[in-house]
Parts: C-alpha cells; structure tokens; sequence
C-alpha cells in the first residue's frame, strides 16, 4: 500500500451528467435575473431609467457568475478563461472583471471523486503502483487538476487528472455561455459570436484529450530537445490515457518569482519567452496557445524556463504565417495604408466597417506595435503602452456598434502575444523586439 498524505478536504464536487450541469447553469441564471430585477427596481425607485447592462454586471452578479462557473469547471469556466485574456475581442470592462475573476479561480474536486476517475482509467488496484500519492492537487485548473506521485522505482511524477464529464458537456457548457453572452447589453450589437463559439469548442474538444495533448508534448519535446534555455517534462506512457497525463515532475519555482531578480535575468527570460512565440509562428506552424503564466515555471539550479501545458496547441497554416509576416512588415516599415491594406487581408475589418471603426482599430495596432518599431531596447516596466491598449480597448466595448471578432484563425494567436506582452510586463524587462522580429521575417521568407 503506497504512502498517502492525511488530505481530507471535501473539496467541491464536478457536476458530471447534462442535466446536472444544466440545472447548476439554470440556479445562476435565475440568481442572476433575480440581481437584474433588484437593480430595476432601484433605478426605478430612484427616477431613473434602468439600464440593463449595469443591472446585469454588478459587482453582485460578477461574484454570483465567477462562482458558479468555477463549480461547474471545465468548457464553461475554460471559455470564461479564453476571453479573460487579450484574444482582440472587444468586451466591456465590468465583463472583463468577471473573467478575470474566473482565470484566478478554479477548484478542485475531492478525494472520492478523484479516486472514482482513477479506478475508471486505471482500475481499482491502482495504488498499488506507487511509493506515494498525494491527494492533495499542487494544481487545479478549468479541465483537470495536478497531483505528485512517486512510482515504487523511485520515479517522480506529476499527474494531471481530468475532472469527469468534461469532454461530454463541452458543446452544451459552451452553448449555455453563449446564451448570457448573447444578453442584452453584454456585447456589441450585431456582434456574431459564431466563429468564436466554434473555434472555442474545437480547441475546447482538443484540450480535453490527453493522449492528444501528450503528443502535442512529445512534438514539443522534439524541436526544442538539447536545449539549454527550455525544459519540458518527460512522458510516463504507461500511465497516460485519455483522462489522465503523466509526465515527470520538474522541480521549479513560479515565473512571478522572478519579478524581483537581477534585470539581466528578468531580461533573459522574457526575450527567450518571445522568442519562443516568434519561431513558434515562423518556424514550427504550430503554437501551445494558453499563456496562462502558470504553465512558464523557472529551474534555479539549471536557468531554464520550464514548459507546462500542451493542452492548447494549434497548427498555424502555411498561408496565415504569410499573412502574419506581410502584416509585421507592414507595421515595421509601411505607414498607416500598408498596414490598413495588411489588416483589411487578414479580416481585422471588412469594407463595409465604418470608417471610424476602421481607424480605431488601426491606432490600437500602431500602439501595439510601437514597442517593435523602435531601434532601442524597450522598457516594458516603465511604458504605459498597456494602459492605452486597455483604454482603447474599453473605448471599442463601450462603442454597442462596433461588431468586432478576429478571423478565428487569428484569434488564439493574439491571445498568445497578448499574454506574452503582459508577462515582460511583469518581469519589467527591457528588449530590443525590432531585430528579433526582423530576423524571424527574415528567417520565414527564406
């Protein structure tokens, strides 16, 4: 019998049947409404005219969603995620909060559970293949959550265990979502959310299989074996199933301690992070797409930059990196046409956007892309770059005209870049980005 720790936290249990999750979703909905309602009311009483977007985003409603959605887990509390992070897709501030929210919270569930889906995949005699197993997860996320384990040879382990029912409920879960996204006053009018809802299943259906995100790891493991600036954790076959990673366990502290390290380190890291993302579209066609902070750890005694999470991968095709390299082309040397005929390619905006809207668009990308014009290194700890991203970005949810959806091929790769440009942010770094993306051009157009 393996060692086991003296864990007993209930935790909160999946819902796992449609039903369940359905009813789980009709509960919020009507907690919801009942908010809405309230708020109506209060205007009313005061003399004023309700207005539904404010009655529905309360700081009340925000708490009742994001807990609700963190319960449920899986392709409801992974969209939440999805969105929470800079895919270009306009959303109001007081809807951002809540996904926000959702990204920093996700739940476990409890031993029972856990032991039911482990005797599901590996059969009821499992325990018997370790020195030791904690209970207690080190990492709980939307699909899955993070155990240590020890094999009886000594091996060490970190096992990545899928919550039941996720993959089941994806397309439901997503649809549900859709429906309070489709609420009055959430998003733009007109907006249509259908490119982005089936992109979001697709990658959605693809996180969730484990033996898929397995190869997605081997892949990786593959064109960046030997080197001296990354390490990523080996499989455990024997072990994997479609519910179920194992992989060996990496000794490393989070990336966020590093904020306070040595520039020069805090420099080294952030570049090789975007240099990563830059061979990933120029080089390999095929980017791990979450930049979720937590999947980038650091190994002190070695310097490398641990790798985690190949869930979300997707294949960049030989004609979008064409189209990303005229793009950064454009935004390096062309002016303002160019980069609006670039962007106008790529499907940013159609000719049938307004002019107006065309043209805050194309401020937002020459703000963007201020950092990678310049010769000079760029100090991502002192530029408000971010902040007048953010100020445009409320600008263009505010705007109930603006129907703005990034081509779905476009979308996961923004949401990378923007994850990647918050991450120097953090570490304060200072990067001269011009001749990096000037030799990745180079490099793709040989």
């Amino acid at each position: 019998m393996p060692e086991k720790d003296d864990y007993d936290d209930t935790g909160a249990a999946v819902p796992t049947g449609r039903i369940g999750r359905l009813l789980r979703f009709g509960g919020m909905a009507a907690g919801i409404a009942g908010g809405v309602a309230a708020g109506g009311l209060r205007a009313l009483a005061s003399g004023q005219k309700p207005n539904l977007a404010q009655t529905l985003l309360t700081p009340a409603n925000t708490v009742r969603l994001s807990d609700g959605l963190s319960d449920l887990r899986g392709a409801a509390l992974k969209l939440g995620q999805m969105l929470s992070m800079d895919t270009g897709l306009a959303l109001p501030p007081e809807l951002t909060d809540i996904l926000a929210r959702m990204r920093n919270d996700a739940r476990h569930m409890p031993p029972k559970q856990l032991q039911s889906v482990l005797n599901a995949e590996w059969g009821s005699g499992w325990y018997g293949r370790f020195a030791r197993f904690d209970l207690r997860p080190f990492a709980a996320a939307s699909i899955g959550q993070v155990h240590r384990a020890q094999t009886r040879d000594g091996q060490d382990l970190a096992i990545k265990v899928q919550y039941p029912g996720v993959r089941a409920s994806i397309d439901s879960d997503v649809d549900n979502m859709a429906t309070f996204l489709r609420l009055p006053g959430v998003l733009p009018r007109g907006l249509d959310l259908a490119p982005l809802l089936s992109e979001a299943k697709r990658q959605l259906h693809a996180e969730a299989d484990y033996q898929a995100e397995a190869r997605h790891l081997a892949l990786f493991g593959s064109v960046l074996g030997g080197s001296d600036t990354f390490a990523l954790p080996s499989l455990h076959p024997a072990l994997c199933t479609r519910q179920v990673l194992a992989m060996t366990y990496l000794d490393s502290v989070p990336l966020d301690s590093l904020v306070n390290a040595p520039q020069a380190l805090r420099d080294h890291v952030a570049k090789a992070l975007i240099d990563l993302v830059l061979r990933e579209i120029f080089e390999f066609g095929v980017m791990q797409t979450d930049p979720n902070l937590a999947n980038y750890r650091y190994e002190p005694e070695t310097g490398r930059i641990v790798l985690l999470d190949f869930g979300a991968v997707q294949t960049i095709a030989p004609e979008l990196v064409a189209d990303f390299r005229a793009l950064a082309q454009a935004a390096l040397d062309g002016g303002a046409t160019m980069t609006r005929d670039a962007m106008l390619r790529m499907g940013y905006f159609s000719t049938a956007t307004a002019q107006p809207h065309q043209d805050l668009l194309l401020r937002m990308f020459m703000v963007a892309m201020g950092p990678v014009r310049q010769h000079s290194p760029f100090d991502f700890g002192t530029s408000d770059a971010l902040e007048q991203l953010r100020d445009m970005g409320v600008a263009i949810g505010a705007d109930r005209e603006l129907a703005h959806v990034p081509p779905p091929a476009t979308l996961f790769v923004h949401r990378k870049i923007g994850g990647m440009y918050m991450m120097a942010a953090k570490l304060r770094a200072r990067i001269a980005l011009r001749p990096m993306v000037e030799d990745a051009i180079r490099q793709a157009s040989r």
